[in-house]
């Protein structure tokens, strides 16, 4: 086994624990910024609070905010390094090899913890339909949950004795104690869901969230606290069909609370959401047969445009209907008003009618543009004058420029037009409500304003919709867009599915399979496969603290049942690299040598001599020197799989000479 001293550094140690997000890395980013509120690893919060101009908070002052039991413990959570690591599955996959999606199984807090160090700031969206913590659908119990006891001794409602209030006028009744318990248990649930969920995001990312009234306005507060109240961008209302049978109010509707990571730069950027109208493509081909069948008579047509609306009474709003005229070169267009919102001197001149000569009637605010840019319209032909001065000017508005508008923060959606979709293509009424694909595909191409290469980001994935939705928008436009999406091994055993997660793969297969059917010629090469890991223990065995550590069963330190690609997807989660990195591999010495993009090389081969380390590096360098890179190249080996310090030496040695000092071991 290898000697204490190593030219490799190590990997697998804890104190390598230094991510983004992690307690060490959040130590060693205050200590870069403030070296003196840091002494000997230590943070003293007094000379912190000193140095950022604030005074140190007392303990048991009052501040305005959402505080519950379990809050501290549940905010520490997300910042502890993970501890597993993911298995891959190609068997589970589809097209493995070439796809860029990611399906996961386990639970989301470590596998959100898993993804941090290669994922930090690079989400473009991230869509969660949590559960909505009805009573029956909470299955998320994470290990620093507290009990209902517990929860009322941390609130002060309990002592030694029991619960502080008690008899008949009591405002501490079971129900109420029961709503508090399951509320805190709820909120430490997401809390460091989304607090990992942040640190993902991109600067210009976007969070969506579908919540119902059970715990909407806990969210929202909570949601205000991670990324910032001034960050809130929309509370959306997803209507459904209504109920009748309801006691009171028809409650039929879901929200989406939508976030920016930083709304202010989407605004410095001057990004705007835009979404198409809905029908504009049907009106301009309508449009565009009445004017081929009226010859180019320009009387003719609108007055068959306006007869076709009125035939499709309701079908359309008035942000369609109001374009029901056609010009003498067969544009779709209304005649919008040319009044200034605000009077101004400049705007306040004549403007003489094209065949009276005399000025046309104007708004007390006068013209919308100055003098010399509605002399350009009029040259355009963009201003449309009526048949004397008399009568107002209107502004020639095109439905082709203006085939997009602002998004309505409600909508309506039934949602069985989904549960129907997922039956048809599971052939099992398997999944009760999903999520409506295409409602998630318009939501998702909104807040990207249509980029093409987002990843979109689902840590409570259920039946698999948001990659669906992914695959839809890539099919429609021939982007690249990916998902990664996370789900629980939740039970189901129904129809053939074990869990959820069993169902998510599912989904994701046969919507492939039909969208690949479908695509046009433009969308070819949409990707519509997905890699499969599942969340399980360390490949590498850890010491089990006892006194005396087994040196014979630690020459081998890599866990039953595992392989080195196992190994090698630990250590790409642990140096933070993606997990779709183009991988290629070469025989040597009787074991896999990994090339990842040419820039890291993996060797996890055991039983290695100083001849053996001699052709490692060899075939190493070789490699390098084939396609080389301006970067530099890191080398990683397995800690345990030299039979001796010297071998290991000699492997560094070699590498070094030829010019590669990054030297891991896991």
């Amino acid at each position: 086994m290898a000697a204490d001293s190593s030219p490799f550094e190590s990997i697998s140690d804890e104190r390598d624990h230094r991510g983004p997000g992690e307690v060490q890395g959040n130590i060693d980013a205050l200590a870069k910024l403030f070296p003196d509120a840091v002494v000997d690893g230590e943070i003293d919060l007094g000379v912190l609070a000193d140095l950022i101009g604030q005074k140190a908070e007392r303990p048991g002052t009052e501040g305005f905010g959402l505080r519950w039991p379990g809050m501290h413990e549940a905010r520490r959570l997300s910042a502890q390094p993970a501890t597993q690591t993911l298995l891959p599955c190609p068997d589970e996959s589809v097209d493995w090899d070439n796809t860029k999606n990611i399906v996961i199984e386990g639970d989301n807090l470590e596998v959100l913890r898993l993804l941090r160090r290669g994922y930090t700031g690079m989400v473009d969206v991230i869509y969660i339909d949590p559960p909505y913590n009805t009573g029956n659908d909470f299955i998320y119990d994470d290990t620093f949950t507290t009990t209902r006891a517990e929860t009322e001794t941390a609130a002060g409602q309990r002592d030694e004795e029991g619960s502080l209030e008690l008899g008949a006028s009591s405002n501490l009744t079971g129900d109420r104690r029961a709503g508090a318990s399951r509320h805190s248990k709820w909120l430490s649930m997401m809390y460091p869901r989304l607090l990992l969920a942040h640190h993902l995001l991109k600067e210009t990312g976007v969070m969506i969230v579908a919540i119902d009234d059970n715990e909407h306005a806990r969210l929202k507060t909570l949601l205000d606290r991670v990324f910032g109240a001034e960050n809130f961008i929309s509370n959306v209302v997803w209507q459904g069909v209504k109920k009748n049978d309801s006691r009171y109010v028809s409650d039929s509707h879901d929200y989406m609370l939508i976030y920016a990571k930083n709304e202010s730069l989407l605004k410095q950027s001057n990004v705007r959401w835009r979404t198409k109208k809905d029908g504009v493509d049907e009106v301009l081909a309508i449009a565009a047969r009445i004017w081929s069948d009226s010859l180019g008579d320009e009387k003719k047509a609108t007055e068959g445009l306006k007869s076709w609306f009125a035939s499709q009474r309701g079908r359309f709003t008035a942000a369609l209907t109001n374009y029901d005229r056609i010009d003498d070169q067969g544009r779709v267009y209304y005649g919008d008003n040319l009044r200034s919102p605000n009077p101004r001197d400049n705007l306040m001149y004549d403007l003489p009618h094209p065949h009276t000569g005399l000025p046309v009637r104007r708004h007390p605010n006068g013209w919308v543009y100055s003098q010399e840019t509605m002399a350009e319209k009029i040259a355009e032909g963009r201003i449309l004058f009526g048949p004397d001065h008399t009568t107002l000017a209107y502004y020639k508005r095109y439905l082709a420029e203006q085939s997009e508008e602002v998004a309505l923060s409600v909508f309506e959606q039934p949602r069985r037009t989904a549960s129907q979709a997922l039956e048809r293509l599971l052939g099992s009424d398997v999944f009760e409500f999903p999520k409506d694909s295409g409602v998630l595909a318009r939501w998702i191409n909104l807040v990207t304003q249509a980029q093409g290469d987002a990843l979109i980001l689902d840590f409570f994935a259920g039946s698999g919709a948001t990659g669906q939705a992914v695959m839809e928008l890539n099919a429609e436009d021939g982007g690249d867009r990916r998902y990664m999406l996370v789900q629980l091994d939740e039970r189901v055993e129904k129809d053939g599915f074990d869990t959820i997660a069993d169902v998510t793969r599912e989904r994701l297969r046969r919507a492939g399979v039909q969208i690949a059917e479908q695509r046009t010629l433009d969308a070819e090469d949409i990707d519509t496969g997905f890699r499969s890991y599942r969340l399980a223990v360390s490949n590498v065995k850890p010491w089990d603290g006892t006194a005396q550590l087994d040196l014979r069963s630690a020459v081998d330190n890599l866990a039953e049942g595992r392989s080195t690609d196992d190994l090698l997807v630990e250590m790409m989660l642990r140096l933070g690299i993606d997990l779709v990195t183009p991988v290629e591999t070469r025989e040597v010495a009787g074991s896999k040598l990994y090339s990842l993009a040419n820039t890291l090389y993996a060797y996890f081969g055991v039983d290695i001599d100083s001849t053996r380390a001699d052709e490692v590096a060899r075939v190493i360098v070789a490699w390098r020197d084939e396609d080389p890179v301006d970067s530099d190249v890191t080398v990683v080996v397995r800690d345990t799989g030299f039979q001796d310090s010297g071998a290991k030496l000699n492997l560094a040695a070699a590498l070094r000479q030829a010019g590669v000092t990054t030297l891991r071991s896991i």
